[in-house]
């Protein structure tokens, strides 16, 4: 038996749209056992509507690092106990991923490296903004080069902590990236350019009272704004509660403000915001993941 912890993700922390990734203290479980059969069994977040057969991306995860390493996947039982909400944007897809990849490379007589994992995991997700951290941790920039992922680990404050706004809207990524136009103004584009680069920087040197300006975006939020009843309200109420920042939670509907203090405050703002639009939601307040996926279980035994 081999268990993996994968922390959730949140993505562009506004302006670095498909390529910020950073990993939260929030936690699905991978689990695999040996079986007479393939079966998958869900707990938790999306016990509902998760897939236990092939479509299911843990198992296709596990069948892929398999293949990679040339070899013929055992019969397995995969249990996932899932805290992380679906359909919010907060990597419950790429938790599912990289759970069953790490975990199915923990089976294998010569595991695959770090790298190649990350590259599989890109692939099945389709961008690394949020496999990258899942995997790695901390605060990430990732690209694709030439079919390569390249990357770099960022600081974070260690004064920062999230407060996550969870509304009972659920958004796919499909529909949230649906609503984006083919092409963009270059005056938002070099908008971004700006508050992209300040947001990097600002982290990297701890200037939390620039995140205010650093974490605002003309590529994606202006367009999926009507995807979520009360999002630019909840984005005002958490920023006047005294967020450095607030933005959309990678493809919504989850909202993310990064804090200093005043963690209730916030939290409360963005729920009362979005309830006043008709929304109901939750608040979790989460720190800042450095580990990324970790093995937490293992068997050696269970080695193919």
């Amino acid at each position: 038996m081999t268990t993996v912890q994968v922390p959730a993700t949140t993505t562009n922390l506004g302006p670095g749209f498909d390529a910020l990734g950073l990993a939260l203290t929030l936690y699905n479980c991978v689990t695999v056992t040996s079986s007479a059969s393939w079966e998958t069994s869900v707990v938790g977040e999306g016990a509902r509507s998760i897939p236990r057969d092939h479509r299911n991306l843990a198992a296709r995860a596990v069948r892929r690092c398999f293949a990679e390493a040339g070899r013929e996947p055992p019969s397995l039982r995969l249990t996932l106990e899932n805290r992380i909400p679906v359909a919010r944007g907060l990597g419950s897809s790429a938790a599912a991923i990289v759970g069953g990849l790490v975990a199915a490379n923990r089976l294998l007589p010569e595991p695959l490296s770090t790298d190649r994992l990350l590259a599989i995991a890109a692939e099945l997700e389709g961008h690394p903004d949020n496999v990258t951290p899942a995997l790695l941790g901390g605060l990430q920039v990732a690209c694709v080069d030439q079919g390569m992922i390249r990357r770099l680990q960022l600081p974070v404050p260690s004064s920062l902590r999230a407060v996550v706004a969870i509304p009972e809207v659920e958004i796919s990524t499909e529909k949230a990236r649906s609503v984006l136009p083919a092409f963009v103004p270059r005056r938002d584009a070099v908008f971004n350019v700006g508050r992209a680069a300040l947001l990097v920087a600002a982290m990297a040197t701890g200037a939390t009272t620039l995140l205010g300006t650093a974490m605002d975006d003309r590529l994606h939020q202006p367009y999926r704004a009507d995807l979520l009843p009360g999002f630019e309200a909840a984005l005002a109420a958490a920023r006047d509660a005294g967020a450095a920042g607030a933005c959309l939670s990678g493809a919504g509907s989850a909202l993310l403000a990064l804090v200093t203090g005043d963690e209730e405050a916030v939290g409360g703002a963005m729920c009362t915001a979005l309830g006043n639009h008709g929304v109901r939601a939750r608040w979790l307040l989460l720190g800042v993941d450095e580990a990324g996926a970790q093995v937490v279980q293992t068997d050696a035994a269970a080695r193919a």
